[in-house]
């Protein structure tokens, strides 16, 4: 899987978990916008690779996680997101909110309407979403 393929992950997971917050589907929804988040890291991590390298293994390893605040690690992120967070209370808002999210709520059928509106709203929010920041950097 390359960067553009985990781009147009994340997009098409973001849409999906728009549809089916609006059908009402909203453990669904948190999923897919979480989901969308997690892609959007790995593409900024596969920005870093170039095309022939062998892989470092302990760099690797590290890639193959779901949780979100070490993708930001292993993207070289973890200063941008602070800075960001300091000079901008909203998104460092969204952060708090985003961050929580964990591959385990795919297991989950009980996320409510406002659990779901606010990931999706944090991720989406056109200028202080989580989205946004990352697409910013993929």
């Amino acid at each position: 899987m390359n960067r553009q393929e985990l781009q147009n992950i994340s997009r098409a997971r973001r849409r999906e978990g728009a549809a089916l917050l609006k059908a009402g589907h909203h453990a669904g929804a948190y999923y897919l916008v979480g989901y969308a988040v997690e892609c959007a890291l790995k593409a900024c991590i596969a920005k870093q690779t170039r095309r022939h390298d062998f892989p470092d293994k302990h760099l690797a390893n590290k890639v193959y996680t779901h949780n979100l605040e070490q993708l930001v690690r292993v993207a070289g992120l973890e200063q941008d997101l602070k800075n960001e967070m300091v000079s901008n209370p909203t998104f460092a808002l969204n952060w708090t909110i985003v961050k929580d999210w964990t591959v385990d709520s795919r297991y989950v059928l009980s996320a409510s309407k406002s659990v779901a509106r606010d990931l999706y709203s944090a991720c989406t929010s056109r200028k202080y979403g989580v989205l946004a920041w990352i697409r910013n950097r993929w």
